[in-house]
């Protein structure tokens, strides 16, 4: 029982995501998660405003339990199966978002400083969020795809649009850790 109480190495999780594309592609279906964000905008009947919503929602459902999934597994492994533990993070990393203002720095995965309670109902954390949330939808919009759509789906069947849409990710990335985290904190 031990063993799914540590962190899985890449030769467990790699073969896990390699199984679940060979069953997408058997079944005819693109992985990604952004493409719920359509789904679920299809449903709330977003195809009267727009015709870009008129599809039928139905072929995307499967989709949808990815979601509900990743969602239910995040919490079953959040609430059972993560011990307390420290985060593994470089000494450097760790001294400078302290340097910024992080607390807690390696004992939790997201910083009270941006999803803590008092920022997110904040004027401050509110913009972040938002501003972030738009750029996020546009950016998944623009580029064809989330992250995990391009850089598992996109790569593992060799399409340039991806591979691009990946390294696009990488260069944003690298812009906000360098850039915007340390002018907005």
């Amino acid at each position: 029982m031990d063993f799914i109480f540590q962190p899985w190495a890449w030769y467990i999780g790699g073969p896990l995501i390699a199984i679940s594309l060979l069953l997408y592609f058997y079944f005819g279906k693109n992985f990604g998660a952004s493409t719920n964000f359509e789904t679920l905008c299809t449903m709330a009947g977003a195809g009267k405003i727009s015709d870009y919503f008129k599809t039928d929602w139905k072929e995307s459902s499967f989709a949808l339990l990815f979601v509900v999934g990743l969602i239910i597994g995040g919490m079953i492994s959040s609430n059972f199966l993560i011990p307390e533990q420290s985060i593994d993070l470089n000494p450097t990393t760790v001294y400078e978002l302290t340097d910024l203002g992080f607390s807690n720095v390696g004992h939790q995965y997201f910083p009270d400083e941006i999803f803590g309670e008092d920022v997110i109902f904040s004027f401050k954390g509110f913009l972040i969020l938002l501003i972030s949330g738009v750029f996020i939808g546009f950016g998944t919009r623009y580029a064809g795809g989330c992250t995990s759509g391009h850089a598992i789906t996109g790569l593992s069947s060799l399409q340039l649009p991806s591979l691009l849409a990946v390294i696009g990710f990488f260069i944003g990335g690298i812009i906000a850790t360098w850039f915007l985290i340390p002018l907005i904190f």
